[in-house]
């Protein structure tokens, strides 16, 4: 059975007999784990050799494990600090900076491999604006250069633990005042400046990037749909101008940025024929159900080849506790990270 488009999550720490039949459904090829499907590395290790035996080629599992504000797992692993606090170590040494990039994203990604999940939702390339709460110290930084070389750093560390990176949210979340997960966010700025944003997703698709993740942002600009929704974004400028090859996630399209578009079999269809090769639903059962009986269009092949390519690899294959390269990780992140911030909100993806 081949991977298909839909992104769905499960309900507790273990699978019930209902996610079974979601799971095995053809239709879905991903699964996205919250906060509440987290007890203790051991655990969720349990859970997602569960989840990947359900299916063969296995379902991909993903998290949000940015740091700061977005860390689903904490209790046993590394506590994170946000993006931002390695642009600052930039903005004061940029080789220090440079080096703090790519060992925290090897820090964050070998232990999420540790337990198998295939994928975490980072490196967040939004240039901060200032504008954007749901951003803020999510962002590397204000300047799109400074963000692209962070990104890329932070890659190259995700890669050498064994995970393919997804950068988000395209073309940018970080010039807009509105949270996407409860209002449509409107960027009215002009294409130049809009362009300018562009800086990170070239450099990162030049060195290999191989999933991007597409925002719920309106930019009247260029189309009055939001980007996730939206074939001139997607297939326009992000395949063709920007000529990027890797997977494409809709963000949640469950959450108010798409939710004006149509029921969810109507956003779903907009988001796959604009060139989204998964489409997430998150924390909405009947809805998930709605869209496997309603979701139709034939296969893409390459589509699926480009969910293939994002299984994580093991490149460790040794307790990370034996490894020197993740003792100093670990010690480098405590003594940056900051004092504990609020948690979010329930559970969405961010």
């Amino acid at each position: 059975m081949t991977l298909g488009p839909v992104m769905v999550d499960v309900a507790g720490v273990a699978l019930e007999p209902a996610d079974f039949d979601v799971l095995r459904h053809p239709q879905v090829g991903s699964v996205i784990l919250f906060a509440r499907n987290f007890e203790s590395p051991e655990q969720v290790a349990r859970l997602v050799a569960d989840i990947h035996a359900v299916r063969s080629p296995p379902l991909l599992v993903a998290v949000d494990q940015e740091g700061g504000r977005v860390q689903r797992f904490r209790a046993g692993f590394t506590r994170l600090p946000p993006l931002r606090a390695i642009g600052r170590r930039y903005a004061a040494d940029p080789a220090d900076g440079l080096a703090l990039a790519r060992e925290l994203g090897w820090l964050m990604a070998a232990e999420l491999r540790a337990v198998g999940i295939d994928l975490s939702f980072a490196p967040c390339v939004d240039v901060d604006h200032g504008l954007s709460s749901v951003i803020g110290d999510r962002a590397l930084h204000t300047d799109a250069a400074a963000v692209a070389e962070l990104g890329v750093a932070y890659m190259f560390g995700m890669r050498e633990a064994g995970m393919a990176a997804t950068a988000k949210h395209f073309p940018g979340h970080g010039a807009v005042a509105a949270d996407s997960h409860v209002a449509l966010p409107v960027d009215r700025r002009e294409w130049p400046d809009i362009e300018a944003d562009f800086q990170p997703y070239r450099r990162l698709i030049a060195n290999g990037l191989p999933a991007v993740m597409a925002a719920h942002v309106v930019f009247p600009a260029v189309d009055a749909k939001p980007a996730s929704l939206s074939g001139a974004w997607i297939g326009g400028v992000l395949r063709g101008d920007l000529g990027f090859q890797g997977a494409v996630f809709a963000d949640d399209l469950s959450m108010a940025g798409a939710a004006a578009f149509g029921d969810i079999v109507a956003r779903a269809s907009m988001a796959r024929e604009a060139g989204c090769d998964v489409l997430p639903v998150c924390n909405d059962r009947k809805a998930v159900e709605m869209l496997l009986d309603g979701l139709r269009g034939r296969p893409d092949p390459v589509g699926r080849m480009r969910l293939v390519r994002l299984h994580g690899r093991d490149a460790e294959p040794h307790a990370l506790d034996a490894n020197p390269r993740w003792n100093n990780a670990v010690a480098t992140a405590r003594a940056i990270t900051d004092p504990p911030e609020l948690k979010l909100e329930g559970d969405r993806l961010a």
